[in-house]
């Protein structure tokens, strides 16, 4: 199963980027992850939706090739990323290449509550007209405390932790294949 993954943290250490890295690396026997390069969009500009940038295109095309979307999300200031939230308005206008695509989602934060405000607010604008991601409901990832849980290469090493997301990965790529059939 082809998944294209969208990163809302440009960090070079960032604890999500780190986390897609890991399920890239664990999961690649059941899911390909393909990292989608967001941080190189322009800002979404609705003067050039109907003649975008190049990469628009490219990054559409890649969505349109998978069977889902991996979305990973840090939380700033209680929201998503400006640079995650851009990338969905491009993926959203004209060329609406994420309605009814499954849509799993994930998020590691220093705070004890993971992302969980950011998730909400993502599953809401996932849900938006124009964007229509399909969610498996109560599939989440919430990762809080992520400095603890990880060694110095970015794998996750808390086994309840791993366990966790073995069950949640299972249990997305079992919902898209009933979707599928």
């Amino acid at each position: 199963m082809k998944v294209t993954a969208m990163i809302g943290s440009n960090r070079a250490e960032s604890y999500n980027k780190q986390l897609v890295k890991y399920m890239k690396d664990r999961y690649q026997d059941k899911i390909e992850i393909n990292i989608l390069p967001i941080e190189k969009l322009p800002f979404y500009n609705q003067d050039e939706e109907l003649n975008p940038p190049e990469i628009v295109k490219e990054l559409r095309e890649r969505i349109k090739e998978s069977d889902a979307v991996l979305f990973a999300t840090p939380e700033y200031n209680g929201s998503i990323s400006g640079m995650l939230k851009n990338a969905i308005d491009w993926f959203s206008r004209v060329d609406l290449v994420l309605v009814n695509k499954p849509g799993m989602i994930v998020g590691a934060s220093m705070g004890a509550l993971g992302t969980v405000k950011a998730q909400l607010q993502l599953r809401q604008i996932l849900n938006s007209r124009g964007v229509g991601v399909l969610t498996l409901p109560g599939n989440e990832v919430l990762i809080g405390s992520v400095q603890n849980k990880v060694d110095e290469q970015g794998n996750l090493t808390d086994e309840q932790t791993i366990d966790f997301l073995d069950s949640v990965v299972h249990n997305f790529v079992s919902w898209c294949d009933t979707l599928q059939k």
